[in-house]
């Protein structure tokens, strides 16, 4: 099945990767489009990177990385980057016959910029009908919301993720990264990793539409059916989890941990072959899961008396020995130092910087990653490539 054109990148030593000979354009800004093409990167495609002359507004978010942003450095690697003023005429006729050229093309624009700026998905599969398109919006089109502004933190406020979010005792919260974004880069990645596969079979490109609101509403799925047809929401609950008792914090001599037990079975493990306490295990209160829940405050107060005396050392063992879940609350230092933290450099500039590597390996091994572009590092190969043929769609 052949899902590419062929296409050669241009400048580039070529990658051994899955989607080697893809063309991908990414009108593109901030995290969810980037993501999404940064996979499609690291995969192999070659991606252009279309910025605004004073660049994709990301690269100001910080300068915590040898002076480039942290949320640029992660999400950019391996792209070529161009800079273009959709204002002039040349530089429209040169997206147009990058587009020509394209397997794909994603955008995040403000709703309705790309049908104004001609590059539409019905005006571009029209002329390339091998093309696939994915807009990504706050809002799904047909929706009365589709052209409201919206960034992560209000779609997690929105979509009622912040209200399932925080403490007990405060009030609804922020997910410390940004989820709504980053759930939207993946799953626009996996719909284009899709339209690939069916243009393989059937020679047609796809237009996808995806939006931050339709991703994050479908990973509530969970707590909606619950407060839907058993009429009881979720409530927040810190570090712990809303459905399952005991799973969450504990408090040791040296620190805290949190345990998490998964069914019955292990709960009668962890009474009798780590706390040497099987009445617990015996109390009719706490028999199920869905009684412990109930009663989970005398659950975790049970617990936390046996756990008192409890070093992390000698409680971990006895954990590990038994074949019960745990994990350390840690610091983002403790991440960095963590043993089972695998790392990567990429290259920033002229320094070499290590980020946390993709979770995949391919038979056995992660990929190599290519460097983070410098601002219109390639405007000059891109123009000399493409200008020549532009307006000759």
């Amino acid at each position: 099945m052949n899902i590419g054109t062929g296409q050669a990148r241009a400048g580039n030593n070529p990658m051994d990767g899955a989607l080697e000979g893809i063309v991908v354009v990414g009108l593109e800004q901030a995290v969810a489009g980037p993501l999404a093409t940064c996979r499609l990167a690291d995969a192999g495609a070659r991606v252009i990177k279309l910025e605004r002359v004073e660049g994709d507004f990301a690269r100001g978010y910080d300068d915590a990385v040898f002076g480039e942003s942290s949320y640029f450095v992660w999400i950019n690697r391996g792209k070529e980057s161009c800079r273009v003023d959709l204002k002039r005429d040349d530089d429209k006729a040169l997206v147009a016959a990058m587009l020509a050229k394209a397997d794909v093309f994603v955008q995040n624009l403000a709703p309705g910029a790309a049908e104004r700026l001609g590059w539409g998905a019905a005006a571009l599969r029209a002329r390339h009908p091998r093309l696939i398109v994915c807009d990504i919006s706050g809002y799904a089109p047909g929706t009365p919301d589709y052209q409201r502004k919206a960034y992560d933190l209000l779609i997690q406020a929105e979509v009622g993720l912040s209200a399932i979010t925080g403490t007990p005792d405060g009030g609804p919260s922020r997910v410390g990264i940004s989820i709504v974004d980053i759930a939207t880069g993946q799953a626009a990645y996996a719909a284009i990793l899709e339209a690939l596969l069916r243009r393989g079979r059937t020679g047609e490109g796809s237009h996808i539409q995806i939006s931050l609101f339709d991703t994050v509403a479908e990973l509530m799925n969970v707590p909606y059916l619950q407060t839907r047809y058993g009429g009881k929401a979720p409530k927040r609950a810190g570090l712990a989890h809303p459905s399952i008792a005991p799973y969450g914090v504990f408090r040791l001599k040296d620190g805290d941990i949190v345990l998490a037990i998964q069914n019955d079975y292990e709960w009668t493990v962890l009474c009798a072959d780590v706390l040497r306490r099987p009445d617990l295990a015996d109390d009719r209160r706490f028999k199920t899961n869905v009684s412990r829940v109930d009663d989970r405050a005398a659950v975790d107060a049970a617990i936390q008396d046996s756990l008192d005396a409890w070093t992390f050392a000698a409680l971990t063992e006895a954990l590990d020995r038994a074949r019960i879940a745990y994990g350390r609350v840690s610091s983002l230092a403790d991440l960095i130092a963590h043993r089972s933290a695998a790392t990567i450099p990429v290259a920033v500039e002229l320094e070499s910087a290590e980020v946390l590597a993709p979770a995949a390996f391919v038979d056995g091994k992660r990929d190599t990653l290519r460097p983070v572009p410098k601002l219109g590092e390639h405007d000059m190969s891109l123009r000399a490539e493409f200008a020549p043929t532009a307006g000759r769609e």
